[in-house]
């Protein structure tokens, strides 16, 4: 009788192999039975067919559709009438999702093929929005602040007279008060660190180049505990009677009223704080990003009568910037250089 010897190292190899099929075997099966199955591509229709279906998409919220039936009739009937609208309408639906980059790309498609179009003012007022609402934090980069204030002020340059010029310039006022925040930001941590003049000069260019927001009042106030830590008590007085003839009834302004106090330095010049002018309270506005995505007005397409929506400014993030008003005689008041 003979005994067959089974070799160990075959057997390992053949469990390999199986355990390796039934896995393949286990994945080809969830994609059989709709696991992670993409959604299905549009199918080919009519150009009018697949534009309303788009838009029938949009107003259900299925943003993913709305672009893909409009993406589909460009690409089959490159010279059908619908072309303009879906162009508009597909960087609207991205807008919607919340892919800005494609908003924009597809944006700019529209631009530069329809510049004269109807809808081309609304078309650039979506695209300022898309950089709009990617503004990040204070505490990160703001280049995107910077090429928001570049688009929305494109919309101003070329369309004064549009219904968007107006949440333009309302948007703008709050991209200057996020950079204004940001050098505040930058100035604060400087002056913890001791470079006091790294930090005056972060003060300076709030005060010099952002003279409309709210952050001035402390900027003057900083540029007075920075002055009276160097010794610098007359750019530390100047800086005090800017910021009293001009913020008499501001916090920052009783800061510095009393910190010049504690030092002797306040002489007939200073303004009692509060006293002189009874300045209206305004909110304080914030420093934290824009990002109230999906509040662009819809493209007329949208709308059942074929007439633009109106604007709804109620969707700012903040209150707009006012500047605070002053006594006559603040034109008398000295000037920082």
């Amino acid at each position: 009788m003979s005994v067959s010897l089974i070799n160990p190292l075959s057997v390992r190899c053949r469990i390999r192999r199986l355990a390796s099929a039934g896995l393949l075997l286990g994945l080809s099966g969830c994609s059989l039975f709709g696991g992670g199955k993409p959604a299905p591509a549009p199918k080919l229709a009519s150009p009018e067919t697949l534009y309303n279906n788009g838009i029938d998409a949009l107003r259900t919220q299925r943003y993913t559709l709305a672009s893909a039936e409009f993406e589909v009739l460009q690409q089959n009937y490159p010279y059908s009438g619908y072309i303009a609208n879906a162009q508009l309408m597909e960087g609207y639906s991205y807008y919607l999702k919340g892919k800005y980059p494609e908003a924009v790309q597809q944006l700019n498609r529209f631009i530069g093929l329809h510049p004269t179009s109807a809808d081309a003012a609304y078309a650039y007022y979506l695209r300022a929005l898309c950089f709009y609402e990617q503004i990040a934090d204070v505490k990160r980069d703001q280049q995107g602040t910077v090429e928001a204030m570049d688009a929305l002020e494109e919309v101003i340059t070329r369309f004064p007279q549009s219904q968007y010029a107006r949440d333009a310039q309302l948007k703008i006022d709050l991209c200057r008060d996020h950079l204004a925040g940001k050098e505040m930001l930058v100035g604060r941590y400087y002056q913890e660190e001791r470079n006091y003049e790294a930090a005056v000069n972060r003060y300076q260019r709030v005060v010099q180049d952002f003279q409309t927001t709210n952050h001035v009042p402390e900027a003057l106030e900083r540029m007075v505990e920075v002055y009276l830590d160097l010794g610098l008590t007359d750019q530390a007085r100047k800086s005090g009677i800017v910021l009293g003839y001009n913020y008499p009834g501001s916090k920052w302004y009783r800061y510095a009223y009393n910190n010049l106090k504690r030092y002797k330095l306040l002489s007939d010049n200073f303004p009692v704080p509060g006293k002189v002018i009874s300045a209206p309270a305004k909110a304080p506005a914030s420093t934290q990003p824009p990002t109230a995505a999906g509040t662009a007005p819809a493209p007329s397409a949208l709308s059942p009568s074929g007439a633009p929506q109106p604007m709804d400014i109620k969707t700012a993030p903040v209150q707009p910037v006012k500047r605070q008003p002053v006594e006559p005689q603040v034109d008398q008041a000295p000037v920082l250089r």
